[in-house]
C-alpha cells in the first residue's frame, strides 16, 4: 500500500505523513494502555513512593489480553509459558536484526537477495542479468 517499495529499512521514510501519524498514535495508545494496567498513578506529593512503582496485582507482561484462552491458570505453568514466549521473541529479534543487517549491506530486499544467490548458485552471473 501507499506505493512503498525497496528494502524494509527504507520503507518507514516513504510512509505518507497521515499514515505515519496514525501509526504513531496507535503505538502511543497501546503503550499508554499498558502503562495504566501495570503502573501505579504517580502521587507528586509523595513521588518517591509512587513514581515507577508497579501495581501489586500486576505481573510484568500480563496485560489481560487473552482472547483465545491460552493463558494457563496455574502460576508455574504461566511462568513456563512466559519464558517460552520470551525465548521465541528473542529469537525473532535476532532473525529480524540479521535481515535488517543484510539489507543495509547490499541494499536489496530479502527476496531480491534470495533471487541473487539463486542465480549465483545456478552458475548464472547475476550482474549480467539484472
Amino acid at each position: 500500500p501507499f506505493g512503498i517499495t525497496g528494502p524494509a529499512n527504507d520503507q518507514l521514510q516513504q510512509m505518507p505523513a497521515p499514515a505515519f501519524a496514525l501509526l504513531t498514535l496507535a503505538i502511543a495508545a497501546a503503550e499508554l494502555k499498558r502503562a495504566t494496567i501495570g503502573w501505579v498513578e504517580p502521587d507528586f506529593a509523595n513521588w518517591t513512593k509512587t513514581l515507577w512503582k508497579l501495581r501489586d496485582n500486576y505481573y510484568p507482561g500480563d496485560v489481560g489480553f487473552d482472547p483465545l484462552g491460552f493463558k494457563p491458570t496455574d502460576p508455574q505453568a504461566f511462568r513456563n509459558m512466559q519464558t517460552r514466549e520470551l525465548q521465541n521473541g528473542r529469537l525473532a529479534m535476532l532473525g529480524w536484526a540479521g535481515m535488517c543487517a543484510q539489507e543495509l549491506v547490499n541494499h536489496k530486499t530479502i527476496m531480491g537477495t534470495f533471487d541473487f544467490y539463486q542465480k549465483v548458485y545456478s552458475g548464472i552471473n547475476p550482474y549480467e542479468t539484472m
